[in-house]
């Protein structure tokens, strides 16, 4: 199958003076289309970093990334910005949704960004986006008038509208309670299975990791089974 993120010996240190600190060291991993993986960690683990990175909203210090058969490293900003936008969807613990703006307007937000000029009937789209996360009667309504797993639903479908090759989520269920983040993870499991992006879920729970194909956990030290063939 085709490899759509592949990190070889990926190090991000910060400098603090003179002292240097390792927030990701050495991580290798390789994910193919289609497939879905969950990395677990405790806090400080470098988890939070990793999908930084992963997403292009950082830059290694060190290693390869190659995203969909790009080499992140060789992109300027808005390059890497263009990429966020056709290539990776995300899902946020947050929700980060825009107040005072339906839920049809949420998703159709990223579509409006795209410059490839392939999205034409962005409204359509986002419209189709929400029926497939089960919103179809609440396109219209605003995040204030939905509950928190309506709220990770038009997220989801926010992430999933643009088709983009990766699907990244950060503790997508860390604000619900157990029986919505239940329904909520299958249903994003789902989603991103027929979508047939890669995913990367990063997350403390072991009940959120159990949707995934396969799970691998991150220390300080590196990614445990998860270096690349």
């Amino acid at each position: 199958m085709e490899t759509v993120i592949q990190l070889e010996h990926i190090d991000k240190i910060y400098q603090t003076g003179e002292v240097a600190v390792h927030a990701v060291r050495d991580v290798s991993l390789r994910i193919q289309r289609g497939e879905f993986v969950a990395v677990m960690g405790a806090s400080g683990s470098g988890k939070s970093t990793l999908m930084n990175i992963v997403g292009c909203l950082d830059r290694a210090t060190r290693g390869r990334y190659s995203l969909d058969g790009l080499d992140v490293s060789t992109l300027n900003r808005n390059q890497l910005a263009e990429i966020r936008n056709q290539k990776i969807g995300f899902v946020f613990q947050g929700f980060n949704l825009l107040a005072r703006t339906s839920a049809v307007e949420n998703v159709q937000l990223p579509l409006l960004y795209d410059r490839s000029g392939k999205k034409r009937d962005t409204h359509a789209l986002a419209i189709a986006a929400l029926e497939s996360v089960g919103l179809g009667e609440r396109v219209d309504h605003e995040p204030s008038e939905l509950s928190g797993g309506q709220q990770q639903r038009v997220a989801i479908a926010r992430a999933l509208v643009t088709e983009p090759a990766i699907i990244l989520a950060d503790e997508p269920t860390g604000n619900l309670d157990p029986d919505t983040a239940m329904r909520i993870l299958d249903l994003f499991a789902k989603e991103v299975r027929e979508s047939g992006a890669a995913t990367l879920l990063v997350t403390h729970s072991d009940v959120a990791a159990s949707v995934a194909d396969r799970t691998l956990k991150l220390t300080r030290e590196g990614l445990v089974n998860g270096r690349a063939d």
